[in-house]
């Protein structure tokens, strides 16, 4: 078990900063979860934990021990790539069981923790094929039942259940968390989905272009961004976001009233989850109604595209109402459910 900590690090790659100055601290058997878009550092950051990258500058630190000249074998850290990196020549069981195999270890010991670990991430049935006889999926499953069956400090999942449908995907991430709190390890578990990184993390860092803009619990960032970048990071759909004038949503003409929101000086820019944007019936045809562009039913919940002018909002509604396309509604705002941004995109407060 281990602590992980990054030091004022900063990674270039010729012109390119990859990693942008960071310091962060991730605990001892955390689950923690690199958030971003494509470029945003989040691979990096793994390679730089597990010594595949030096940093330029700065320290990492593993449990409390520096260890920038420390050399990936040495570190005792467990990583499962993007790209699997299985070994073609072998079986499915002889991948998983080759850690253990190259460290000479009892053949009895080997042989429980291969069964043990495939039966967690069901691929029993699938052990004695080679790599090329498997889907995406069952390679990636192998991958990360290779990095499980590690006895390591730490284990670094890149982006490990991209490749899976989304029904395993779901399975899948759901034991990963299971069998992180029986290991009591740290892991730290990069990917783009927001609902996965949602899930599954203990703490979040949202990144963007090398920098960390948020660290915190999922429900702290999705209730209280710091950015108007990191609130629409997080939630699908993303966060409404509008521009305000002397305290109203200019863009809507009047027809989302703010009158009941206390709007804290220096907000230029309101921003509204769908879920708090509430329809309601047209009771008086002219100002103040938006019209309905699309309706998506999805089962619990629907999915309501509204046009006003030039500026589009999406909204949440439980259930499946009887909305129709080109109808107009009301709106208005859940009670204290609003967030609201400076002109730079920082978050106001009242």
């Amino acid at each position: 078990m281990a602590s992980i900590a990054f030091n004022n690090v900063t990674k270039r790659f010729g012109d390119t900063i990859a990693v942008n100055n960071l310091s962060f601290e991730i605990a001892d058997s955390e689950f923690f979860c690199l958030f971003g878009p494509p470029l945003s550092g989040k691979t990096t950051i793994l390679k730089l934990i597990l010594g595949l990258e030096k940093p330029d500058d700065g320290e990492i630190l593993i449990d409390g021990r520096p260890v920038n000249h420390v050399s990936p074998a040495r570190r005792n850290v467990a990583m499962v790539f993007q790209n699997l990196a299985l070994f073609p020549h072998m079986s499915a069981e002889q991948n998983v069981r080759f850690p253990l195999a190259e460290r000479r270890m009892d053949e009895s010991h080997i042989a429980s923790r291969v069964a043990d670990v495939a039966a967690k991430l069901h691929i029993g049935h699938i052990l004695h094929k080679s790599p090329a006889q498997l889907s995406g999926g069952e390679r990636q499953r192998v991958a990360i039942a290779r990095a499980l069956v590690r006895d390591p400090v730490a284990y670094l999942m890149d982006d490990p259940i991209s490749a899976l449908d989304a029904r395993l995907r779901e399975e899948t991430r759901v034991e990963l968390k299971r069998i992180q709190n029986e290991l009591g390890r740290t892991m730290v578990y990069v990917t783009h989905d927001q609902e996965e990184a949602m899930s599954v993390a203990d703490r979040i860092a949202v990144l963007e272009a090398g920098s960390i803009r948020q660290i915190g619990a999922p429900s702290e960032i999705y209730d209280n961004p710091h950015s108007s970048y990191v609130a629409r990071m997080l939630g699908a759909p993303a966060m409404n976001l509008l521009e305000l004038d002397k305290g109203r949503a200019s863009a809507l003409e009047g027809a989302l009233p703010l009158s009941g929101l206390a709007v804290p000086d220096g907000a230029a820019q309101i921003g509204i989850r769908p879920e708090d944007l509430l329809v309601g019936p047209a009771l008086a045809a002219g100002q103040g109604l938006v019209r309905v562009y699309e309706v998506e039913p999805l089962g619990g919940v629907t999915v309501v595209t509204l046009q006003a002018g030039e500026t589009s909002l999406r909204a949440m509604v439980r259930g499946q109402p009887k909305i129709d396309p080109d109808s107009q509604v009301s709106l208005s705002v859940a009670a204290g459910q609003a967030c609201f941004f400076a002109g730079d995109g920082q978050a106001v407060r009242i």
